[in-house]
């Protein structure tokens, strides 16, 4: 079971982050600028593609879009972010990746690892957890939105790897490099998504029980409240019932 992609379908359902549509904004801004500096033109900058898809999903006004690639190609004026990855162990031994896009390198590293040490976990080295992790097309479908058979058609239609039973949804995971054609299928085929994202799949889980499930939640919400942050990514795994509960 994909335990953090199931996490954020949870919290996606739940609406939890309509409070922060802020922050959601300000995290896909970044996205976009950083995109950008690679070339303006999204038909030959797939980052920059997916960075725009996600902001249209979110509903972002043009004019904020437009900007962001602007002050990315340096047409406009705007902050310089360096982007880091922090690697580190949750609860539990746990492999947690944390992506961050700052302006300030130093305050970055310092309120990771105070959200690391104070919510049980560490940071380790480069390299450390990565390896079990691989990047990867992800669209999360409601089980009453299509049948098994529809999906699996899409799937194999349009470049999809695989179609996964995760409880309540259905989980497609595709190549980035496909994944615009397979979510575009899915609209096509009029079928609503609750996720879709362009995500880091682990390749094994960890289970987490009781306090340690409960701890590790604390540590990957901390996370996710830094402004720097642009994503989190771990591998554990709890069951549903007490997920549900901790994302309350």
């Amino acid at each position: 079971m994909s335990g953090h992609s199931k996490w954020a379908t949870i919290k996606h359902k739940k609406g939890a982050l309509d409070a922060k549509r802020g922050k959601i904004f300000t995290r896909l801004i970044k996205e976009i600028t950083i995109a950008a500096k690679a070339g303006g033109d999204p038909d030959g900058n797939p980052r920059l593609r997916t960075a725009i898809l996600a902001a249209k999903a979110e509903n972002m006004p043009a004019d904020n879009i437009k900007r962001a690639i602007q002050r990315g190609t340096g047409e406009l004026e705007g902050a310089t972010y360096e982007e880091i990855s922090f690697e580190g162990y949750g609860p539990g031994g746990v492999a947690i990746i944390v992506e961050v896009l700052t302006d300030n390198r130093n305050r970055a590293v310092s309120e990771i690892r105070h959200s690391f040490s104070k919510n049980g976990g560490n940071l380790g080295e480069s390299g450390s957890v990565k390896f079990m992790f691989a990047k990867k097309g992800l669209i999360a479908v409601e089980k009453a939105a299509a049948t098994e058979e529809r999906l699996m058609d899409i799937v194999l239609e349009h470049g999809g790897e695989d179609l996964s039973d995760e409880g309540d949804t259905w989980e497609i995971t595709s190549d980035p490099g496909n994944y615009e054609a397979v979510l575009a299928a899915v609209k096509a085929a009029g079928i609503s998504t609750v996720m879709s994202e362009v995500t880091m799949i682990a390749s094994t889980y960890t289970k987490l029980e009781g306090a340690p499930a409960a701890q590790m939640v604390r540590l990957l919400e901390a996370l996710e409240d830094l402004d720097d942050v642009q994503n989190v990514y771990s591998n554990f795994d709890m069951d549903a019932e007490q997920m549900e509960h901790a994302a309350g």
